[in-house]
């Protein structure tokens, strides 16, 4: 019952510190027409003054519960490319019946699925003259692993991953892991190697670091990882048996390694 409320408890924390510092201000000032936010917290500023021009198309299927978030980070991505170029698609399952737009999407053999783990290939390792579909799955990791189990469509997509050992600078919100990226960011390196752009990743993160140096400066608190605060005692929910396991394999592989 303890762990219960304490887990509770911890659940407001987290809610709380992933608010938008500047939501009280939204009745009470100027609104920027483009990001909506308060005229003085606009991150607009922030964008390249012209949309990138990318051959790769974008695809966000995005789970209905990140349109009501706080603090996204997909609008940015909208406003730094084309609007044909980024395609946000909502839902949680999304058969052929009610998306017909993405059937062709979906069958292109130059379609690919960012998504980490088994059967997925280092991003790098493809050729760069192509042009692709680089479909992206946006909200929580659950809700993101969600949206992959229930559609089987995407099980048949050639699944690629980033290997790389960039930090995410979307500080304000907590990570599963050091090496984990917002969508935003997530779209920004892949865009970078696929299309051979060493800027782009620079240019679509400058408007998310102003972004969050507002929340900052203005109260907001800086998210280690849910990995880091683990590994050094920090975090206070109950952990899965499984992180347990991996956590302890870890400690003996990093044993083996100090005595030799």
């Amino acid at each position: 019952m303890a762990t219960s409320v304490v887990s509770k408890e911890l659940d407001a924390v987290e809610l709380f510190a992933s608010l938008d510092v500047f939501d009280d201000l939204m009745c009470k000032r100027s609104l920027c027409p483009k990001c909506k936010r308060p005229l003085t917290v606009c991150w607009c500023p922030y964008l390249p003054r012209e949309p990138l021009s990318i051959r790769t198309n974008l695809y966000i299927l995005q789970h209905p519960f990140e349109e009501s978030r706080c603090l996204r980070t997909v609008p940015i991505l909208q406003h730094c490319v084309a609007e044909d170029k980024c395609h946000v698609i909502r839902g949680k399952r999304f058969p052929q019946s009610k998306f017909p737009e993405l059937v062709p999407v979906l069958e292109s053999p130059n379609t690919l699925l960012l998504y980490p783990g088994e059967g997925a290939v280092d991003i790098s390792e493809l050729p760069v003259d192509i042009s692709y579909n680089l479909v992206l799955l946006d909200g929580t990791w659950a809700q993101a692993k969600g949206i992959y189990t229930q559609n089987y469509m995407l099980k048949n997509l050639k699944k690629v991953q980033l290997q790389t050992d960039m930090k995410s600078k979307y500080v304000i919100r907590t990570q599963p892991c050091d090496s984990a990226l917002s969508t935003l960011e997530a779209a920004a390196a892949a865009i970078s190697i696929l299309e051979g752009r060493e800027d782009t990743y620079e240019i679509f993160t400058h408007p998310l670091e102003a972004l969050c140096d507002f929340q900052l400066q203005h109260g907001a608190a800086e998210h280690q990882s849910r990995e880091f605060k683990i590994e050094n005692g920090l975090w206070k929910k109950p952990l899965r048996r499984s992180v347990q396991r991996r956590l302890a394999e870890k400690r003996s592989q990093e044993q083996k390694k100090s005595s030799t």
